[in-house]
């Protein structure tokens, strides 16, 4: 029997915590900035994972994990190359989703909204706080393109050690910066027993406020 057939009987109860309504803050970024707070507390490898989605304007969908590197009441801000497939994707449609996933806290977190570029100001000085490394990275590799193999990157990343000898000289690409997605849904999935889980979504009204409701698992 290949191991792979028993797939289906893999399956956990949730019993860790509840979501109800009268303990969820009504602005959905303090109920995030809560959650995320306790993640960082529980010590999470990489709580700031997400998983972010886009899509063609044909609707064919593609994700990958990327890293939060900022929130706030107007969105949630991570960085890449302009050039790559998501950064294309987010040209020809600006649509997109994230997915929080922690595990350990049984909890994951949904967010939906529209998605623009940081200022360049805010990538500059996003950049600039980047190890070396990372910035040489950002110069040395063409992201989403096919490459002969790993020596071309490495000998290009060992020319930009030579080209930057030294770690304030290495400027921003001018094709990668950030991204922030202004979020119109948000939605809190708590774990329970029996698959009977807590879910809280909020929706941004046309005045700018937030509609709580509590969804069917």
């Amino acid at each position: 029997m290949n191991a792979t057939s028993n797939v289906a009987e893999l399956r956990r109860n949730y019993t860790r915590a509840g979501l109800n309504e009268t303990d969820a803050d009504p602005n959905p970024f303090t109920q995030f900035q809560t959650w995320f707070d306790q993640a960082l507390s529980a010590e999470l490898p990489e709580p700031n994972a997400m998983t972010l989605a886009t899509a063609t304007p044909e609707g064919k969908p593609s994700a990958r994990i990327v890293l939060l590197k900022g929130f706030d009441e107007i969105g949630f801000v991570f960085y890449t190359n302009y050039a790559s497939r998501k950064g294309q994707q987010l040209a020809d449609n600006p649509w997109a989703s994230l997915v929080f996933w922690w595990a350990e806290l049984e909890r994951q977190v949904r967010i939906e909204g529209r998605v623009e570029k940081v200022s360049q100001d805010e990538s500059e000085a996003y950049f600039a706080s980047r190890p070396f490394g990372s910035r040489l990275g950002a110069w040395a590799s063409p992201q989403s393109e096919v490459i002969s193999s790993r020596g071309i990157l490495e000998e290009k990343v060992t020319h930009l050690e030579t080209q930057y000898s030294e770690e304030d000289s290495v400027p921003k690409p001018p094709n990668w910066g950030g991204y922030r997605l202004k979020p119109t849904e948000i939605e809190f999935w708590q774990g329970r027993p029996s698959r009977l889980h807590d879910r809280l979504r909020y929706r941004q009204q046309a005045d700018g406020t937030w509609l709580r409701e509590r969804l069917a698992p």
